[in-house]
């Protein structure tokens, strides 16, 4: 359990490190003090806001992550004398990792003695990497350059070189009448997406009812609010009350996401397309599906909800709010899960928190929408079905869901990092296998653990056949250039096959993967230009391009009247030395440009502003805007659209 929680502390770190550019709890400075004239002392200074903490170096190497300083420049210059002292730490014991912590608290410290071993040694230049916390832990990083003889220490402003100049200004483009890029449409697209993401939590909270946490509790608080508040009038009152918390603590959830939305355009698609999170995302995915399965329960600490449980004791509006809570903590097993689904999906999308925070607020809604109707109308309670062994059949199903999630993560990063090891008819096999064993479950063949001996009734066979059809379905796919269009977006795209394609584009089109090629090409042919932007792991892209692109009058203009630029801003395969670069976006922020996705993720940035995939742009070789941008569309308005293009 401790190794479980360790790990979502982790992956909870690296997510609130990418807010490092809005949040900033620990201010800076350092000076130099001369002891002798080969000898100084280093001290760094940090001022900490209230209520948060910065590790010690030397904290217990279990628990959170200590402090670390590097000197970069001190090879041949000078050396470190003893290790780098520090100034006042409180120590504490840690209940999730179980270790006694030291830290900072209102300022942190560090003084470090060096003895030079050059006398042209003017400068020292330091690099730390600490860890700071509050609700939750915040990963940073400091260079400093100090200057020995005791002028003021500055943060390090790394001047642009000329190759960064040339190839920053290479990047941005003369485009005219970037008037035409905008339209009212988008925000229609982007309202609606939010009602489709809250209709999915939704949906995800009536799951989420009907497993073995959530369901019973649903008579038992009831009838506790309307036989322990005095009166019908205020058990009513209470139990909306109680189910409002409930929505309230689900949305919560979702607030610390819009720091990163507002952070970095691209922080949530870096996020979402991580290679080695996707693959995070797999294990614990898996070890989700396992609980499910019944091997082991995956609870958070019981003293959590022990000491939620004791806080609902106070009564009136926060003993209320505190048995929410209680539902919350107790319920993770079941709700955790989903819950990850429904994070994980809405990191990939366009809409970044804004959806994350509609399909959490459709979560919470469903998970409380019983405890308030029921209180109104108890007499409704007597015709709910009675807990049994048809919930852990539901949990059982929703484990089979996890396993074959989990393998679309996995896909994402073998897409993302080009390892060719999901290529699309493996993936697909996959799914097969996994949804077979779903089958052979409700037909009974196969038993997992507190499975009791089951008949077969006439839902578990129809179910189980419904699923063998949808194995046929898949089965399908495995032939060349199948589109499998009710599943478009989660198996790899076409091209990335066991088979031998005609090239490496969607539906076998030719594409430019460089954008300066391809307008070499515009010029010389004299044709328009669509710009797309995309990634490997992006789902509507492949929609997109699996059930609008592949229609046949589309598929003709695609084929014939454009020049076709494929821009994968997700691709992690890293650019030539001479190629990489760093690019200054803003006066605090240096873009470091390393991967082929980096230069073309911070292309669209600087000349659409925008930073969602997929992204169409139609423009001809002189770079000139022909029409509005455009996302996620059906066949035909993709159509006409295309087609305004290729008549300008």
């Amino acid at each position: 359990m401790k190794k479980l929680i360790i790990i979502f502390a982790v992956f909870a770190s690296f997510l609130a490190n990418a807010q490092q550019g809005i949040i900033e709890p620990v201010t800076w400075n350092s000076k130099v003090q001369k002891i002798s004239d080969t000898e100084y002392n280093i001290i760094l200074t940090g001022s900490i806001d209230e209520e948060w903490h910065v590790f010690s170096q030397f904290t217990n190497e279990d628990g959170s992550l200590p402090s670390v300083l590097t000197f970069k420049n001190s090879e041949g210059n000078y050396e470190l004398v003893d290790n780098a002292k520090e100034g006042e730490t409180v120590k504490a014991f840690n209940d999730i990792f179980e270790v006694e912590e030291t830290y900072f608290l209102n300022k942190a410290q560090f003084t470090q003695r060096i003895s030079l071993l050059s006398e042209g040694v003017k400068q020292v230049n330091v690099h730390l990497e600490y860890q700071v916390c509050k609700d939750v832990c915040i990963n940073k990083e400091e260079n400093f350059i100090i200057n020995l003889d005791g002028t003021k220490a500055e943060l390090t402003n790394v001047v642009l070189d000329e190759k960064s100049k040339a190839l920053s200004n290479s990047l941005l483009l003369d485009l005219k009448h970037k008037e035409r890029l905008q339209s009212g449409s988008d925000e229609i697209t982007t309202e609606g997406n939010l009602w489709k993401i809250f209709a999915l939590g939704f949906l995800g909270g009536l799951v989420a009812l009907l497993t073995p946490c959530v369901f019973p509790m649903i008579p038992l608080t009831v009838s506790f609010f309307t036989k322990q508040s005095g009166n019908k009038s205020k058990g009513i009152t209470n139990a909306i009350l109680y189910g409002a918390f409930i929505v309230i603590i689900y949305v919560g959830l979702s607030v610390p996401f819009h720091f990163l939305d507002s952070v970095d355009p691209e922080i949530l698609n870096t996020i979402s397309t991580n290679i080695w999170l996707n693959v995070i995302f797999f294990i614990i995915f898996i070890f989700f599906a396992f609980s499910f399965f019944g091997y082991y329960e995956l609870t958070l600490p019981s003293s959590w909800s022990n000491k939620m449980d004791s806080a609902s004791s106070a009564g009136g509006l926060i003993g209320i709010f505190f048995m929410a809570v209680t539902l919350a903590l107790v319920s993770f097993s079941c709700t955790g899960p989903i819950l990850g689904s429904l994070l994980a999906g809405s990191l990939t999308s366009a809409g970044g928190a804004f959806q994350l925070t509609a399909g959490m607020t459709g979560f919470g809604a469903a998970l409380a929408l019983p405890f308030a109707l029921f209180a109104l109308f108890p007499n409704l309670l007597k015709s709910l079905p009675k807990s049994g062994g048809w919930l852990t059949t539901v949990k059982v199903l929703l484990g089979f869901v996890e396993l074959a999630l989990a393998f679309k993560f996995l896909s994402n990063a073998d897409l993302v990092a080009h390892w060719g090891i999901l290529k699309r008819e493996v993936f697909i096999g996959i799914w097969m296998v996994i949804f077979l064993l779903m089958a052979l479950y409700f037909f009974g063949v196969i038993r997992f653990p507190h499975d009791g001996k089951k008949k077969l009734s006439f839902p578990k066979i129809s179910f189980a056949i419904l699923v063998v059809a949808f194995v046929i379905y898949l089965g399908t796919g495995l032939t060349k250039n199948s589109h499998l269009k009710l599943l478009a977006g989660f198996p790899p795209p076409t091209f990335y096959s066991l088979y031998e394609q005609e090239s490496d584009c969607p539906l076998g089109l030719d594409c430019y993967k460089d954008f300066d090629e391809g307008l070499a090409f515009a010029k010389a042919n004299n044709k328009p230009i669509l710009l797309d932007f995309t990634g490997w792991a992006c789902v509507n892209c492949r929609k997109m391009e699996e059930n609008v692109w592949s229609d046949p009058k589309v598929y003709k203009l695609l084929k014939e009247d454009y020049v076709l630029i494929s821009l994968y801003v997700d691709d992690r395969k890293a650019l030539s030395e001479d190629e990489q670069f760093k690019i200054k976006l803003s006066e605090n922020h240096l873009k470091s440009i390393e991967t082929v996705g980096d230069k073309w993720s911070t292309f669209q940035y600087v000349n659409f502003q925008t930073a969602s995939q997929p992204y169409y742009v139609t423009m001809n070789a002189n770079l000139e805007i022909l029409n509005e941008a455009k996302q996620y569309a059906g066949i035909d308005e993709y159509y006409e659209w295309l087609k305004v293009g290729v008549r300008k």
